[in-house]
């Protein structure tokens, strides 16, 4: 098979379009193929393992499966998302879409210099939980974009062990069983925000978060931090991404947007 090793603003994929019979119902185990691909010593190196299967061709649709580095599945990734519209855009020349990952549809589109796709806004949730920080007691808020992310607003990411508060967190007794997504966010000015995300499933820190970015819009337009319009998130990949209200239903979708970069192909044995 044939496949892509992509990334959406640093967040990493080994991706498979049209895979065939060996689909995400077909006969691989893939959770195990994704352990097995997503090693970054022994495999391809990923985030996470992506199929994606051509549904319709016009109206353009797509099925889009996402397999966490530990084997586990994604009801959402939005970077994943925003991967396979860039694949399908490279293949078919679509440049909108709807793809549909866990039961959910998301819309898509693809322009010149970046990739946009929607997210679903659930239960946001002040106060959830508590923990302390470098000596500070600090709360964490929820939002659920499609899964389940936590955010705390602080005064510096860069001066937070990420992964062992993140660690922490993810498996806080009060977040079991399912666990969180862990996000640290500070302000970075006019509408602007700077993020570390520690990712469940990827068990470590990565380098920018699709969903994570909506969740920390969210949380930070709720807390004041910014305006409820477009907001530039800025990551640990220097590539920002930006989320927006989506115009037709703001109070429950969001658009995030960035780049997106296939960094190389080849052929799995």
């Amino acid at each position: 098979m044939r496949f892509r090793k992509i990334h959406g603003a640093g967040n990493d994929f080994v991706l498979l379009s049209d895979p065939g019979s060996d689909g995400p119902d077909g006969g691989k185990e893939w959770p195990k193929e994704a352990e097995r691909l997503c090693a970054r010593r022994t495999g391809v190196g990923a985030d996470g393992l992506v199929i994606s299967r051509l549904i319709s061709n016009s109206p353009a649709v797509l099925e889009i499966t996402c397999f966490n580095a530990d084997g586990s599945i994604a009801t959402m990734c939005g970077n994943a998302l925003r991967c396979s519209a860039w694949a399908a855009h490279r293949d078919h020349g679509f440049q909108q879409m709807s793809l549909h990952m866990a039961g959910v549809v998301h819309e898509a589109v693809v322009s010149d210099n970046s990739v946009w796709v929607t997210a679903e806004v659930g239960a946001v949730l002040p106060r959830r939980l508590q923990t302390v920080i470098n000596g500070r007691p600090t709360w964490f808020d929820s939002a659920h974009t499609g899964t389940e992310h936590v955010v705390a607003i602080v005064d510096d990411v860069d001066a937070i062990d990420a992964v062992m508060v993140g660690r922490l967190v993810r498996h806080h007794a009060d977040l079991a069983p399912l666990g969180t997504n862990v996000n640290f966010v500070q302000s970075a000015g006019h509408q602007a925000l700077k993020i570390r995300t520690y990712e469940r499933g990827v068990e470590a820190e990565t380098l920018s978060c699709g969903s994570g970015a909506v969740a920390a819009a969210v949380v930070a337009t709720m807390r004041g931090l910014v305006a409820r319009r477009a907001v530039t998130v800025h990551n640990r990949a220097g590539e920002p991404l930006t989320v927006r209200p989506h115009d037709a239903r703001p109070n429950r979708t969001h658009w995030v947007g960035g780049l997106v970069t296939n960094t190389f192909e080849g052929v799995l044995a």
